[in-house]
């Protein structure tokens, strides 16, 4: 779908986004209407962005059917299609698994980092962040399997062997790196938290193409499989420089993982109440009751003197008996025959 075809267009007010929510005690979205709305024109290709989207919440620990509700609505032709009801968040979390060479997607994805800023004070550099905690989790399941690869090998020292192929990735020290990244000072966290996408999926190409050799190959004994992991490294790194233009260790460190994943996962939380609005209406209906005047028990309603609070006499006589304000008693109205 071309710009000029964009039925919305994202912006950094959000106008766009508040243009597609429908409310009903809450304020929620349709995934059909979004999809629409960030340039894609077909459903099964913009339902696995939805996926990615589910599986990186799983991944932060968000409830997932707390952003994602599964629905069906009506097209066009009359039938029903499958549709999800989405929060703010989940709206926000499909935009940051897009493909951020549509404009529209670009621009929602800035908005919600924006906004994400904005409402909860959390931190979130980009969408790549997202992008950093699926690939970072793929490492850690590749690193398990290649493990057990190696072990089948006869591997003795399983880490020499990961260090050899850092070793060949990097041209430098294992230690040398963790330096690079300043981790070098936190023993029990792994360089891999503090590298950004490209880096991150340079190494997950690693380790599944020296898993990949060891098994084509039937590698066996210490030194010959880290041999293979240092000759992967040195592919990878080559490769990395003919497609980038830099090595690995000139790209720039990236933020704590954990500080990602806790910041997003807080403002899957803190977003929720935004778009709350029966909670929205208490609120605002006590904030106007704590700014409302004091009155007094006897005020009468319609009597915009003492809606006002007015301590003043008023539709009182002096000659009353039965103590109005007016006579110098404490009722504001007075029903006597004197007064009313």
């Amino acid at each position: 779908m071309s710009d000029e075809l964009l039925p919305i267009v994202f912006d950094e007010d959000g106008a766009a986004l508040e243009a597609l929510a429908t409310e009903n005690g809450k304020r929620t979205w349709s995934a059909r209407r979004l999809m629409e709305a960030l340039g894609y024109t077909d459903w099964a290709i913009f339902n696995k962005v939805i996926q990615k989207a589910i599986s990186a919440c799983a991944l932060l620990g968000v409830r997932v059917f707390d952003h994602f509700c599964p629905n069906k609505t009506e097209a066009e032709s009359g039938r029903q299609v499958d549709d999800y009801v989405l929060t703010r968040f989940a709206c926000g979390m499909i935009a940051m698994n897009g493909d951020s060479k549509n404009r529209n997607v670009a621009a929602a994805q800035a908005y919600f980092v924006s906004l994400a800023e904005t409402f909860t004070g959390q931190h979130i550099e980009s969408a790549e962040s997202v992008d950093r905690l699926a690939i970072r989790e793929e490492i850690s399941e590749r690193e398990i399997t290649l493990h057990e690869t190696a072990a089948k090998g006869g591997i003795d020292n399983f880490g020499s062997f990961q260090a050899a192929g850092y070793i060949g990735m990097y041209d430098m020290d294992y230690q040398e790196i963790r330096r690079l990244r300043n981790v070098s000072d936190k023993p029990k966290r792994s360089v891999l938290d503090f590298m950004g996408k490209d880096e991150l999926a340079g190494n997950l190409f690693r380790l599944a193409m020296t898993e990949g050799r060891i098994r084509k190959e039937n590698t066996r004994g210490q030194k010959p499989l880290e041999r293979v992991a240092r000759e992967v490294g040195q592919r990878v790194r080559r490769t990395m420089r003919e497609e980038t233009g830099l090595y690995p260790e000139q790209l720039p460190t990236a933020p704590d993982i954990r500080e990602v994943r806790r910041g997003l996962k807080q403002a899957g939380k803190d977003l929720l109440p935004l778009d709350d609005l029966d909670s929205q209406r208490k609120l605002a209906q006590q904030e106007l009751e704590l700014h409302m005047p004091v009155t007094s028990p006897e005020m009468v309603p319609g009597c915009s003197a003492c809606a006002g609070g007015d301590p003043a006499p008023h539709l009182g006589s002096p000659e009353c008996q039965s103590g109005s304000l007016a006579s110098g008693g404490s009722v504001s109205h007075c029903h006597c025959d004197f007064c009313y």
